[in-house]
């Protein structure tokens, strides 16, 4: 299994240490062509308006956004899950827009206003997940199929849509790896 992390800007560095603890072999992607022969997917936190003027400007989000429609499973977290948004509140910023979701960016406050939260995931199992929110976006609302995964504070911060699934929060930064092992599930069939 190959799995690309696009590489544009953000946390990529610890989306593809983790994917190699599982021994999953990884590709950056910056361009189209990088998408060839990939069987899924990161897109990393980071700054969502750099992330998608990048990402316009290289064609990688037109090239993406017609691959996830052909069925390319995807994970975004953080900036990642707001460039997959459908709608993103009170910004025009460039994105892929296949997510059925309206965030609002940076939510949760500043910086210095970031957090660490228990996630109950219920496909997950019973022990809960460690949520690092880093100017996190707060999921407002999903659309009819987006299946809400793990919510705080009434609000989902884990949900999936078909082949897509997001976080609010940044898996990669603990040692749990079971939110992308059930990214690679998706990603084998």
């Amino acid at each position: 299994m190959l799995i690309g992390v696009v590489t544009i800007q953000g946390d990529f560095t610890e989306h593809m240490n983790m994917l190699q603890r599982l021994n999953v072999q990884t590709k950056g992607i910056r361009l189209p062509e990088d998408l060839e022969g990939v069987d899924g997917v990161i897109i990393p936190g980071g700054e969502s308006t750099t992330l998608g003027i990048v990402g316009t400007r290289y064609g990688l989000f037109d090239a993406l956004r017609e691959r996830i429609e052909e069925g390319l499973p995807v994970f975004g977290t953080c900036a990642g899950a707001i460039v997959l948004a459908k709608t993103i509140l009170e910004s025009d910023q460039p994105r892929i827009g296949v997510l059925d979701i309206v965030v609002n960016r940076n939510a949760y406050g500043r910086q210095k206003d970031s957090f660490e939260a228990d996630i109950y995931v219920p496909k997950l199992g019973e022990l809960p997940v460690r949520g690092v929110f880093i100017r996190a976006p707060v999921i407002e609302s999903v659309g009819e199929g987006v299946e809400v995964l793990a919510e705080l504070d009434g609000k989902p911060v884990f949900v999936q849509q078909g082949n897509v699934i997001a976080t609010t929060f940044h898996p990669e930064l603990t040692d749990d790896s079971r939110i992308h092992r059930y990214f690679l599930q998706l990603c084998q069939g």
